[in-house]
């Protein structure tokens, strides 16, 4: 939670471990998780209306400053 909190968007968020803020796939597209002890993941998405768009479609990380925690949950 400090990290996400200290962050000023979500492409300030580390992607190496212990953190590993990661994109999810398939039904959890557009969602977001971070490591917490393992197994378990805190799953977000971006909270904006709209969700920030790169030109290719993907969301734009830098833009996204504000998220809304779905879960917390070992999904694997």
């Amino acid at each position: 939670m400090a990290v996400l909190s200290a962050a000023s968007n979500l492409a300030a968020v580390p992607t190496l471990k212990p953190d590993r803020c990661h994109p999810l796939k398939g039904d959890r597209r557009g969602q977001y998780a971070v490591d917490l002890v393992h197994p378990f993941r805190l799953v977000f998405c971006p909270d904006h209306h709209p969700v920030p768009l790169r030109k290719d479609g993907g969301i734009d990380m830098f833009q996204v400053t504000a998220i809304k925690i779905l879960e917390v949950e070992d999904y694997h």
